[in-house]
């Protein structure tokens, strides 16, 4: 792991059982996330996004089949820890969490402040009136006005909920924040104020962002980096600027051959059939079924090949 890293990822894996099968939702991914920078992890509902933020958190539900790999966060292995150590000392004071939806993600019977003083006196051990006052100044940092301290969230707009789990998420100043779809239910001016509230945070606090979206133009508002995932896997790791120029991967053209244009008179593209089955995934590359360049090398998994810097997982680029 090198200084300009603040999160290694090494072939982490995390099946989960169910009564139908083993569900490989994420299945030996690697990546890195750049110290001060985002990462956007960019795919279809259902290819294993928030499974993969689950996985780095910790947040493992009962029904676990396989949990390995290694994560590295400022070259202390995480992988190591018990999980009462990984607890106290890196989640949420060293790497917090924005989830979806975030009404769901406040109780509606405590007040904001309340819940965002939380995780300072838990993790930071500040008493109640030092969290509440921080809390205070948190909230008005993220555009939240005083008075809606003493309110409930059910009280609020969308995107001030939204807000007040952006503050609850930077309240002790963690190294890493993963956001998983942070502007998913908001009108599009509120989406526009989330996000340039988003860049501002990472160049005043000099925060690091794993961003979760099936949204590629909010995806190409904060990314520095782009992984592209499919079918439990990472099929394509690059920087933004070439990738939003240049995909490599056929599922990544494919993705960005469906959104609108501007400018132009191309209509969008559809990507024709679906993604697999994660219980029974294909043994050679998971795409191939999908895709147009599909050839006899297909039915072997590919590695991901290096071009020029970028990583892709295709025999196109052997």
């Amino acid at each position: 792991m090198t200084s300009a890293e603040v999160l290694r990822v090494e072939e982490l894996t995390l099946h989960f059982r169910t009564r139908k099968g083993v569900v490989q939702a994420v299945d030996r991914i690697s990546f890195s996330v750049p110290r001060n920078g985002a990462l956007a992890v960019l795919g279809e509902s259902g290819c294993g996004k928030s499974s993969l933020a689950r996985a780095i958190l910790r947040l493992l539900p009962r029904n676990v089949s396989r949990y390995s790999g290694q994560v590295y966060l400022d070259g202390r292995d995480l992988m190591a820890m018990d999980d009462e150590t990984f607890r106290r000392e890196i989640r949420w004071s060293q790497i917090s969490f924005v989830p979806q939806a975030s009404m769901n993600a406040l109780n509606p019977v405590l007040r904001v402040g309340d819940q965002v003083a939380e995780p300072a006196m838990l993790h930071l051990g500040l008493s109640k009136p030092q969290a509440i006052e921080r809390a205070a100044q948190m909230l008005s940092y993220v555009g939240v006005p005083q008075d809606f301290i003493r309110r409930y969230p059910f009280e609020l707009s969308g995107g001030m909920r939204q807000r007040v789990a952006i503050a609850m998420a930077l309240i002790t100043y963690p190294a890493l924040v993963i956001l998983d779809e942070p502007t998913s239910a908001l009108d599009l001016l509120t989406q526009a104020n989330i996000m340039n509230l988003l860049k501002g945070i990472k160049n005043e606090m000099k925060t690091s962002y794993i961003l979760i979206t099936h949204d590629i133009a909010t995806a190409s508002e904060l990314a520095d980096q782009m992984a592209i995932m499919y079918a439990g896997q990472i099929v394509e790791l690059s920087d933004a600027k070439h990738f939003f120029h240049q995909p490599l991967h056929p599922y990544s053209q494919r993705l960005l051959a469906a959104v609108p244009r501007l400018r132009g008179h191309q209509a969008p593209e559809y990507i024709p059939g679906q993604p697999p089955s994660l219980i029974h995934p294909p043994a050679g590359c998971r795409f191939a079924d999908r895709c147009s360049f599909r050839f006899a090398r297909c039915d072997l998994d590919p590695p991901l090949f290096n071009v020029e810097g970028r990583q892709v997982k295709c025999w196109l680029y052997e």
